[in-house]
């Protein structure tokens, strides 16, 4: 009876060992199971907010120009000489001829308008000689009129006529003087008719006894031509611009900003000037904002209200040096500026119902966390509450980070 109790107790032994490999083995298939199906975790990027300078501005495309610009017109019409200046030449005021004008020939007559000048020119010839014999008769009657009156005193002397006939003489006397101013006059009159007349039948074929006289117009401003807006010799009519002056080393900005942008920027407010081909920011302020506004449509044809905002540049003149009139540059004006703002990267904000919020990153798993932001610019947001100073947050958070999603780093931002 005592073997097989301990060829029993032998049996239990190997069943309780071979119970507790299959027990391990089963735990091991299960734990890779799970493993292999577990949630991998989300790589993201993570920046660590903290205090810096921050400020918020208004970008906007502007030009530099010359804060003083000279258009030089033509006092009078005539022929332009070409000028000898150029572009980028220096004048001075009062001194420097920047262009002459002389007077234009005389247009060609067609075969219609000449014969027109011609019986022009007859008819006041035949005027003339009209006045001329009016002056031969009003001559002739003033002779006889003068013996008359001499014949008259003579008989008044012996009373032979009466005194009221001699005065009459005397006033017949003045009478036919005066016919013969009048008829002298008219013939000054008809011979300047017939000079007009003459003067249309003038074309450029005629060689001109004298060299013309011209007009030379001088610099009014001393600096440099911006603009020959005449290069080529033409006629011009009187107020034609020809030249732009001004100084180069004197210019402004003028920003055309939107309405809504406008009404934020003050007097006084700082900004900076970039460009292509400037090495360096360009430090500038905000000289004036002008109280009208107008409308420009824009490329995608759309009305806009803009305003015109100038600037001075204040930083020293080698540094914008290279820049002249009407040049493209652009103009980030500031509108708002904290030296130790708390900052947090827009691209880790979403919105969560009615508010802002982020996913922090704490122990390895994503955190939702509601921020309250002031102010914005391009790249961060202020942050007024909600986040402390060294916090963590996921940047560009997508569709696979949620509230407690296992989180790891891919890289870690500065």
């Amino acid at each position: 009876m005592i073997a097989p109790k301990a060829e029993q107790h032998g049996w239990d032994r190997l069943l309780t060992k071979r119970t507790a490999s299959y027990a391990a083995v089963a735990l091991a298939v299960l734990t890779a199971l799970i493993w292999a199906l577990r949630t991998p975790p989300v790589g993201v990027d993570l920046m660590q907010i903290a205090r810096a300078p921050m400020r918020v501005t208004v970008d906007e495309e502007g030009k530099a120009r010359v804060k003083q610009v000279f258009v030089v017109s033509a006092p009078v019409s005539g022929k332009l000489r070409r000028s000898p200046l150029d572009a980028g030449d220096t004048v001075t005021q009062n001194d420097t001829i920047i262009a002459t004008i002389e007077p234009s020939a005389p247009v060609f007559l067609d075969a219609r308008a000449r014969q027109e000048a011609e019986a022009q020119v007859a008819a006041a010839r035949a005027a003339v000689a009209l006045a001329e014999a009016e002056v031969r008769q009003a001559e002739n009657e003033l002779t006889w009129a003068e013996s008359e009156l001499q014949r008259t005193k003579s008989l008044a002397q012996t009373n032979v006529v009466s005194a009221r006939t001699a005065e009459r003489a005397r006033l017949e006397l003045a009478k036919q003087q005066a016919a013969l101013a009048r008829a002298k006059a008219n013939l000054q009159v008809r011979t300047a008719d017939l000079a007009n007349a003459s003067a249309h039948l003038v074309g450029p074929e005629a060689e001109p006894n004298q060299p013309p006289k011209t007009v030379d117009v001088r610099a009014p401003q001393s600096g440099k031509v911006l603009r020959e807006l005449q290069e080529s010799e033409r006629v011009v009519a009187a107020g034609t611009p020809l030249f732009e002056i001004g100084n180069p080393s004197d210019l402004e900005i003028v920003v055309e900003l939107l309405s809504a942008d406008a009404v934020r920027i003050p007097p006084g407010a700082s900004a900076v000037v970039e460009g292509a081909g400037i090495a360096a920011s360009i430090d500038a302020k905000v000289r004036r904002v002008e109280p009208a506004a107008f409308t420009k449509v824009s490329a995608l044809g759309i009305e806009e209200q803009r305003v015109r905002v100038v600037l001075d540049l204040t930083s020293p003149p080698d540094a914008w040096t290279r820049l002249g009139h009407d040049y493209r540059v652009f103009v980030r004006i500031v509108t708002w500026s904290d030296d130790n703002a708390l900052r947090v990267p827009l691209s880790a904000l979403f919105r969560s119902g009615d508010r802002w919020a982020v996913y922090t990153y704490d122990g390895g798993r994503a955190k939702l966390t509601s921020v309250d932001i002031g102010h914005r610019n391009n790249e961060m947001a202020e942050v007024l509450g909600g986040l402390p100073a060294g916090a963590s947050v996921v940047l560009h958070p997508g569709d696979r980070v949620s509230n407690g999603t296992r989180l790891t780093p891919r890289q870690k931002a500065n």
